[in-house]
């Protein structure tokens, strides 16, 4: 017997995706990829009583595609059991009419997974359901515990956890289901004080919906209303896509429980005062429509590049950005300076993750299949080419050879952000220090590595000026390689995975 099915357990109520050839452990090929950092994940979760809510979260999660895209699944409930449908791949590929259809219930959360802690096979897909002493629960995790590893091994000593994933939210899951406490509050305070990282979290039981942000505010959440009920999730343009209202966002070690009696908020006592939320939510991940720490993300961008200005002014005759993540900022730099913006550079926005494997001569075109130079807007230029990160610079040297090869006279590239020179310990799958190009050369050794004529990145200051904060918020380890807690130099994102595996 082979092929794709769906299994239903009457037992369980909950349902899940099966593949019997295996092949739902590969995640598409991404023609996408590149060397920008990978996003986290995207969560999701509405309490609406009195309507059906599966479909609302699948629009909302069509929201958060971009934070990851190896697997997606959603879990509901209608007050009696939960069921969970949940695959390799993106949302589009992962549910069809008959699954929402499937998934009946007032109670729902989603989820769509980038993989920053085990492997990206099916058995990770989330959100993860696991049983406990207050019965049966589903997870859904955006971030990175680091010490995911001995929690794992002490789990299994105490509580006799059966581990059969190997994803930091498994161990989250089986925290928040066995751990003890009166109610959903006193469990969090518990896991608030075990967990190390980067958590914002989803929870659902049969009938209560639960959201987690961890002490530092590492990734963003938020609240909203819906229908007469509620929705939290990853960020405010998921709200705005399923027509919900935005209330605020979430504070960092604040709790959310939402069942039929209500909403109820607390904050854990010993969280952090200032958030210290990843600022490359801000630079990049984010969409640029979502409000993060009360900024709209695309204004936080313009400002990025009025300041790279200011700080590294040049004369040009067009402004360009790498589309599209780095438009905003190219929009900044060129209103600051005057010297006119131009789409230089067209991005073929319907490439990207097939399960139709590229043969090697579509891999030698490698940038061109994602990018188009225009040649008669770039020839005879100066060119300013704005990017918001260089991280391993294999795109940028194929992109400056593109705008070279199109005629333009001279390519200055503007960083709209500090130069990468550390990895990320809370859910971003970034690089390896060996791998980060700032990390080992100069940025006159990156400038002639790629190809311009000029380089220059944004200041850390200048970052602070244009996400608008005076304190010490936000976690810009990676510019700094100074953390909001003690970390490892690297991690291992397949740490749990078996040896040989």
């Amino acid at each position: 017997m082979s092929g794709k099915y769906v299994q239903l357990q009457p037992e369980t109520g909950f349902k899940t995706a099966l593949n019997l050839n295996g092949d739902t452990d590969s995640p598409a090929v991404d023609l996408n990829r590149d060397d920008r950092p990978r996003e986290a994940c995207g969560i999701v979760g509405v309490f609406s009583p009195g309507h059906d809510v599966a479909r609302s979260t699948y629009f909302a999660l069509f929201a958060l595609q971009h934070r990851g895209q190896e697997s997606a699944g959603i879990a509901t409930s209608t007050g009696d059991a939960i069921r969970l449908h949940a695959r390799m791949g993106l949302i589009s590929q992962v549910f069809k009419e008959e699954d929402l259809a499937d998934l009946p219930g007032h109670l729902a959360i989603g989820h769509t997974r980038y993989s920053t802690m085990g492997g990206s096979k099916q058995h990770n897909a989330q959100p993860l359901i696991t049983d406990g002493p207050r019965g049966r629960i589903a997870v859904g995790h955006n971030g990175n515990v680091i010490n995911a590893t001995e929690l794992r091994e002490e789990l299994a000593e105490q509580w006799g956890v059966n581990f059969d994933r190997t994803s930091d939210t498994e161990v989250i899951a089986e925290m928040f289901a066995r751990a003890p406490g009166r109610d959903w509050f006193e469990v969090a305070w518990y896991a608030m004080r075990r967990l190390k990282g980067a958590y914002s979290l989803v929870i659902m039981s049969k009938d209560e919906l639960i959201a987690v942000r961890d002490p530092l505010g590492i990734r963003p959440l938020c609240l909203g209303k819906l229908n007469g009920g509620y929705v939290v999730a990853s960020e405010t343009a998921a709200l705005d896509n399923i027509g919900a209202t935005f209330i605020r966002e979430l504070q960092n070690g604040e709790a959310v429980v939402i069942n039929k009696d209500g909403i109820e908020a607390r904050v854990w006592p010993a969280a952090r005062r200032t958030h210290s939320m990843c600022v490359f939510e801000q630079i990049y991940f984010a969409r640029p429509d979502s409000v993060l720490n009360g900024q709209l993300a695309y204004d936080s961008r313009r400002r990025m590049g009025a300041e790279l200005y200011q700080e590294n002014p040049v004369e040009a005759d067009l402004v360009i950005g790498i589309p599209d993540s780095s438009i905003p900022h190219a929009i900044g730099y060129a209103n600051a300076s005057g010297i006119p913006f131009g789409e230089g550079i067209i991005r073929n926005r319907y490439v990207g993750r097939t399960f139709i494997e590229p043969d090697q001569r579509m891999r030698d075109v490698g940038v061109q299949m994602k990018f188009n130079v225009m040649r008669s807007i770039i020839a005879g230029k100066r060119i300013v080419v704005v990017d918001d990160s260089i991280v391993r610079s294999t795109t940028t040297v194929r992109v400056i050879n593109m705008i070279r090869d199109a005629g333009a006279r001279e390519i200055h590239v503007r960083v709209a952000a500090p130069a990468i020179i550390s990895t990320c310990h809370f859910g971003v799958d970034m690089a390896t220090m060996a791998e980060l190009i700032a990390a080992n050369k100069t940025v006159d050794e990156i400038r002639d590595h790629i190809g311009a004529d000029s380089l220059a990145y944004l200041s850390v200051d200048g970052l602070k000026r244009a996400v608008q904060v005076e304190d010490d918020s936000y976690c810009k380890g990676c510019f700094t390689g100074r953390y909001p807690i003690a970390v490892q130099l690297e991690m291992d994102k397949l740490a749990l995975e078996p040896a040989g595996v």
